[in-house]
């Protein structure tokens, strides 16, 4: 209720006055049943753009902080994230994470559509980054179909340094149905959960018409911090690429992100 209210009353009619969004590729959504909307990250309002824009309500896993915060800025924010339905993610990894799963999990077996970046945070200057394979999971697990996104504009609304955002035009293009029922029944390794995880990126780019690292944003907003910062002698170094994908690959666990 309070969704649908939000999305044709409230704020809707002002989003779509002060950002004049266009959308393509209506007819790729299901009218029902379970859906995986995977798209690129650039801002927060990628989450309040694509939800606005579909025929259909989208079911995102937000940051667990958005549900935890304290005092009257902490409930009002807690609550506005419940009744516009999202869910809280632990993105700490380890048991978390696979909570986080299993909520996505059950979002796709109620026959919802979930929303979910696979790059697992916001790109860091508007290239799509490399996915984490915790999309190939809700996939393989789910066997729900994935339909890919491609967010455009948003990373020029709100540039680095600037505190009040700009009002431009933003598009969502959604692409064609992705089916991944071929490898029912194969064994889950890593190298299945990245073949699958590359594809969904692929047309990811090919939609969104961005510049393809692969490279995890999560590493390159790190370096960016870390080079902001005097350096130390004792200073460990940040672990390469490498390193983190064995990680990823030896506990298995998924990181859905939306924030």
């Amino acid at each position: 209720m309070f969704y649908w209210f939000l999305k044709r009353v409230v704020a809707g009619p002002i989003l779509r006055i002060l950002f004049r969004p266009w959308v393509r590729g209506l007819d790729n959504l299901p009218s029902d049943g379970p859906a995986i909307i995977a798209g690129n990250h650039n801002h927060f309002m990628d989450s309040i753009f694509v939800p606005l824009l579909a025929p259909r309500p989208v079911v995102y896993l937000a940051k667990k902080d958005y549900f935890t915060g304290r005092g009257l800025k902490g409930t009002v924010t807690r609550w506005f994230f419940k009744l516009n339905n999202q869910l809280p993610m632990d993105r700490a990894g380890g048991s978390g994470s696979q909570a986080s799963l299993e909520s996505g999990l059950k979002v796709l077996r109620e026959g919802n559509s979930l929303g979910i970046y696979p790059e697992g945070t916001r790109s860091p200057d508007g290239k799509l980054y490399r996915g984490r394979t915790g999309v190939a999971r809700l996939v393989l697990e789910s066997g729900a179909p994935v339909i890919p996104v491609a967010i455009i504009g948003t990373d020029k609304i709100q540039p680095a340094g600037r505190l009040i955002p700009k009002f431009r035009r933003v598009g969502i293009v959604f692409g064609s149905s992705m089916d991944f029922s071929k490898y029912e029944g194969l064994p889950t390794d890593r190298f299945l959960l990245r073949s699958v995880t590359d594809e969904i990126m692929y047309e990811i780019m090919r939609l969104s018409g961005q510049e393809y690292v692969d490279k995890y944003a999560s590493t390159v907003k790190t370096k960016l911090l870390t080079s902001s910062k005097p350096k130390k002698a004792d200073e460990p170094k940040p672990d390469d690429e490498q390193t983190q994908e064995s990680a990823e690959a030896e506990n298995h666990k998924a990181r859905p992100e939306s924030e």
